[in-house]
């Protein structure tokens, strides 16, 4: 066994060596056969040998043997150079032929296009060379290092620009960096418009040559391309590098950076919606995502937001809705100054939209958050020294402002884009732990939204307002009430005795007051507003009219006629304005008029049953008698014990039933 591992060993030996010689053996092979083909002008057969070549050195790209790997790499860079020198020579030609570059207006492009068109020559050249030059592809990639820019950009790794797309590219590149580099009068870190400009104009002028001319050659080769986006990709590299150099400079002048964002951004708009460039390739965005930059870009905007918010809330016109002479437009009545301000916030979204990684977006989300929190401390500061006078215009301004901010960030809870940075944020906050299980459940079944906070806050604010407002006009109301409450109800005629039933003189004073005052604030609060205002103070003039008014008295029958027809004749009818049926937000006012106008005899029973009801040992079988005839005769709000004190406030009882 051990002579023959010896053997073994030595006839494997024999094997690599003998492998060895067969891989030099196929190169040097192939590497006679591009000679071959060359000397007989078969520059395509050149190509794919070639090609078969750089599939041999990827092959060998594991083994260990660097003297032939070396060996295989230097034969496919001979043969390369040799053969792109000789395909870009005769494309530059062709190229040439067809006026490339079109520099010049639309006109030069489309001369080009009638001059392929026309000449079968011209087009059979330019269809043989883009195709041989695209089989070079492979080989160009194994020996040439793709240029790239710094890691700190984080630019997504694609593949090399294809070798005919790259020569079309070179004039323009010369022009590029002849224009907006070194000293030129063109090159100007305060007009960056004018290099952005220029590139988008590039690719306008060329985008029907690639498309009716180059993508059919594309096409037929069984590339899978895109023309005019390699091309496009080309040229905005240009624009990566020129900014990677210019932004260092800018970072100490805030209006120069900021100039140069609105411009980037405005290019990164038409690239992507006049041109069709992919999310997914290396854009602008992502040398402004580097983080000295982002964090530049973040102060720069939080600042000119702050300056926005301190000129519109100091402005003449910051409390009036530019649209309030136009009813229909104006149905939120939201000042200037709300709209101005969500109208900022919505720019601000747009701007930072294409930026490529969540977490970016995360983060101007959270410079959104801190406006719209400044926003609502400005609005209460100014509220506050509005608190005097809670019906003037400017107090209602303020509320308004603050519905209209808390209605708008409602919509765009539900706005896919921030649909998306929640999931985002609920992955985010999923990683760091930083929130509760049930916070993480809410936010993942889209219970809460990422402006939960801010809305809860501003409600919170609007609430508080209303309130203070129905305060106010109640004492209003309260205090003209004084004689309506003092009224004589015992001693009033009964409607027998009267014409006419007429309004209680008493009630005048109240009734006007809250006539004038409503209205008032129709004119000045949102629909949606003044339909909580006067539900809120419905809701305690019925209770005060009941408690202070109702219970406070003793009624003959004309006191309670002249009640009932106050309360559902007057009263109830300033109302009616605003909803179908005013009376069911005065239930308990209604339900007291039903039972202090009851005829006697009915009275009688109902007292009857009550006291039945209430004096048995079985209550809980006879309850639901009392409740029932209660039920039949329109009372459903009032309990049986509250109906027992109202009947004990009638003063018509006949002597028999006292």
């Amino acid at each position: 066994m051990e002579e023959l591992k010896v053997s073994i060993g030595q006839i494997e030996e024999i094997e690599r060596h003998l492998w060895y010689l067969k891989w030099i053996s196929q190169i040097e092979e192939l590497s006679d056969c591009i000679q071959q083909h060359l000397m007989t002008n078969s520059v395509s057969d050149a190509a794919n040998t070639l090609i078969s070549m750089a599939e041999l050195d990827i092959k060998l790209q594991e083994s260990s043997c660097t003297h032939l790997l070396d060996f295989t790499r230097s034969t496919v860079k001979f043969w390369h150079k040799i053969l792109k020198d000789r395909l870009t020579n005769d494309f530059e030609e062709v190229l040439k032929q067809l006026h490339w570059p079109f520099i010049g207006p639309q006109q030069s492009q489309t001369l080009a296009l009638a001059s392929v068109t026309n000449s079968t020559e011209l087009n059979n050249n330019l269809e043989t060379l883009f195709i041989q030059l695209l089989k070079l592809q492979t080989s160009d990639e194994l020996i040439t290092k793709p240029k790239q820019l710094p890691e700190k950009y984080d630019i997504p790794p694609s593949l090399p620009i294809a070798i005919p797309i790259q020569l079309m590219l070179l004039p323009l590149q010369k022009r590029f960096k002849y224009h907006f580099s070194g000293n030129r009068q063109t090159n100007m870190l305060t007009k960056p418009e004018w290099y952005l400009t220029q590139v988008l104009m590039w690719i306008g002028n060329h985008s029907k040559f690639f498309e009716q001319k180059i993508q059919p050659i594309i096409d037929k080769a069984g590339s899978s391309l895109d023309a005019r986006l390699e091309f496009s990709r080309g040229l905005v590299m240009l624009v990566l590098e020129k900014m990677s150099a210019d932004i260092p400079r800018l970072l100490y002048d805030d209006s120069l950076f900021c100039h140069m964002v609105d411009e980037i951004l405005l290019f990164e708009k038409e690239l992507h919606s006049a041109h069709g460039y992919l999310n997914s390739l290396p854009s602008c965005m992502h040398i402004l995502s580097e983080e000295t930059c982002f964090q530049k870009w973040l102060t720069v905007e939080r600042k000119f937001a702050l300056e926005k918010m301190d000129s519109v809330l100091s402005s003449e016109a910051a409390w009036t809705s530019q649209y309030k002479d136009i009813m229909d437009v104006d149905e939120m009545k939201a000042p200037d100054c709300a709209e101005t301000f969500m109208t900022l916030l919505l720019v601000i979204t747009d701007r930072y939209k294409g930026l490529p990684t969540a977490g970016r977006k995360l983060q101007f989300l959270e410079l959104q958050k801190e406006l719209i929190d400044d926003f609502r401390i400005r609005l209460t500061q100014v509220m506050k020294e509005e608190t005097r006078s809670p019906l003037g215009s400017r107090y209602c301004a303020i509320l308004n402002a603050v519905n209209y901010i808390a209605a708008v960030l409602a919509d765009w809870a539900d706005n896919v884009f921030f649909l998306q940075l929640q999931q985002a944020a609920l992955e985010a906050c999923g990683e760091s732990n930083n929130m509760t299980e049930l916070q993480l459940g809410q936010l993942a079944s889209l219970e809460s939204s990422v402006f939960d906070n801010m809305i809860d806050l501003l409600e919170r604010l609007r609430h508080d307002m209303l309130t203070r407002q129905v305060e106010h006009v109640f004492r209003e109301v309260k205090d003209k009430a004084k004689p309506y409450k003092k009224e004589r109800w015992l001693f009033l005629p009964s409607q027998s005795d009267q014409a006419v039933m007429s309004l209680s003189s008493s009630a005048c004073p109240m009734l006007l007051t809250l006539r004038d005052l409503l209205l008032q604030l129709e004119q000045e609060l949102c629909h949606s507003l003044f339909k909580s205002f006067w539900q809120m103070l419905a809701e305690k003039l019925d209770l005060f009219i009941y408690q202070d008014i109702i219970l406070a008295n003793h009624f003959n029958e004309g006191g309670s006629a002249q009640l009932q027809f106050d309360m559902t004749r007057n009263l109830f009818p300033l109302f009616a304005h605003y909803c179908k049926r005013p009376e069911n937000y005065f239930k308990q006012v209604k339900e007291a008029c039903i039972i202090l106008n009851l005829n006697v005899g009915s009275a009688l029973l109902l007292r009857e049953v009550l006291q039945t009801t209430s004096g048995s040992m079985t209550g809980s079988i006879e309850l639901p008698t009392g409740v029932a005839t209660l039920n039949e005769i329109g009372v459903y709000k009032l309990a049986p014990q509250d109906v027992e004190i109202l009947l004990t406030l009638r003063t018509n009882w006949p002597s028999s039933g006292k």
